[in-house]
């Protein structure tokens, strides 16, 4: 599917609970140096909340926390989903979100329903504390800066002109 509306990032969580605000931590970072053209969303990980935030974009970067797991807090994960891919949603309900039926279910929903992205892109960072709570843990904190700055390669990256070959 050739998205419509170009580049959309969505931050995925809730800053009240800890480590599970990185996603609209990391929004709040790239607000102020995107290029025109690029939606941010925030959203709070429900599949259909998701599948409805993408649907028609040429390109998805989805950013959430990662609960569970023999990462070390802090660490940052990087994953394409493909059509062909069931990586994402094979792994629906496997405990690697913080979020009942989120990512995974609205992959492997937008694939039978035919909306998924033209491509969509899965940043994370590995959290240690879902608590209530408003203050990321010190691991997340020092890693939101390098989390943005992979955002946003991805970002320039497709929002370059492709060249058609003939």
């Amino acid at each position: 599917m050739t998205g419509t509306r170009g580049v959309i990032v969505i931050g995925v969580g809730s800053e009240f609970r800890a480590d599970d605000g990185a996603g609209p931590a990391v929004l709040g970072v790239l607000a102020d140096v995107l290029p025109v053209g690029v939606t941010l969303e925030y959203s709070d990980g429900e599949a259909t909340n998701l599948l409805e935030a993408w649907t028609d974009a040429a390109t998805a970067i989805v950013i959430d926390a990662v609960a569970g797991g023999p990462a070390e807090p802090g660490t940052l994960h990087r994953l394409e989903v493909t059509p062909d891919s069931d990586s994402v949603a094979a792994r629906a309900d496997s405990g690697t979100s913080s979020h009942d039926l989120g990512l995974g279910s609205a992959v492997a929903l937008a694939m039978a329903l035919g909306r998924m992205p033209g491509q969509l892109i899965v940043h994370g960072i590995q959290g240690v504390d879902f608590s209530h709570g408003v203050a990321l843990s010190p691991a997340v904190a020092a890693r939101i800066g390098d989390l943005a700055a992979a955002v946003l390669a991805d970002i320039q990256a497709a929002s370059k002109p492709r060249s058609s070959s003939g």
